[in-house]
């Protein structure tokens, strides 16, 4: 095996400054630079390599959240006698029911009534889920009638896909025109045709529950409301 000598008379260049010191001064660094002993630069205590740590991601036996179930109450028309025992009524998915704090009727339809000695509870038509009702009226601007939607003469309104608006022609001034959509801007009136893709109708323009309604079918394109009967009343239905 062979034998190093000590150097105690040898000399060495530093591999950091080029300068000469005594080979028995000279130091070796954590990354293999010999250097004298005025150069010498420990190694820092946050340069690497470092043992990885892993975080936790998941708790054991987690349990998700828990989510209510929604109540939806429903108006009472007539209560006698609540004194003795306290009233709640709700509706679940179009089933209305009507408990006092030791019985209960449950009613599964469209439109239901429940009745518990003397209350009385009736159920709403939840068969549609309507996102938004517009008012419609009409209105004269610069001597020619105009729909307002909301009380915003002739407003761009935004219609989503997938969801059921009601344009609401119960009020008196809607008499004699009738809301209808098209894909070109006013209508017939504009040289296009009524769109009729989820559209349905009640009653007559002006008088109570008079309303059109639609539901936007997915990749429906932009549509504009107007009068089947006059033109240049109308506006957009912009469907994002």
């Amino acid at each position: 095996m062979s034998k190093f000598a000590q150097g105690k008379h040898a000399y060495g260049i530093s591999d950091r400054s080029g300068f000469r010191y005594k080979y028995k001064d000279m130091r070796r660094e954590w990354n293999g630079l010999l250097v004298g002993r005025d150069e010498f630069d420990p190694k820092h205590p946050q340069l690497g390599p470092f043992r990885k740590v892993v975080d936790a991601q998941a708790l054991k036996d987690a349990r998700p959240d828990r989510k209510e179930p929604q109540n939806i109450f429903v108006g009472i028309r007539t209560v006698q006698d609540l004194s003795p025992r306290p009233l709640r009524a709700f509706a679940i998915l179009g089933q209305v029911s009507v408990a006092t704090a030791d019985e209960i009727v449950s009613v599964t339809g469209v439109t239901a009534t429940g009745q518990i000695g003397s209350v009385t509870a009736t159920g709403v038509d939840d068969s549609v889920s309507i996102a938004q009702t517009y008012t419609v009226t009409v209105q004269s601007y610069l001597g020619y009638n105009k729909f307002y939607i909301d009380g915003v003469r002739q407003d761009t309104v935004s219609l989503s896909e997938g969801s059921t608006y009601r344009f609401d022609q119960s009020d008196s001034s809607n008499s004699g025109d009738p809301l209808r959509f098209s894909t070109t801007s006013d209508g017939t009136h504009g040289g296009g045709s009524e769109y009729t893709t989820g559209v349905t109708t009640n009653g007559t323009p002006g008088s109570s529950g008079a309303y059109t309604q639609i539901t936007v079918a997915v990749g429906a394109p932009t549509l504009y409301y107007y009068c089947t009967n006059h033109s240049g009343m109308g506006g957009t239905a912009n469907t994002p």
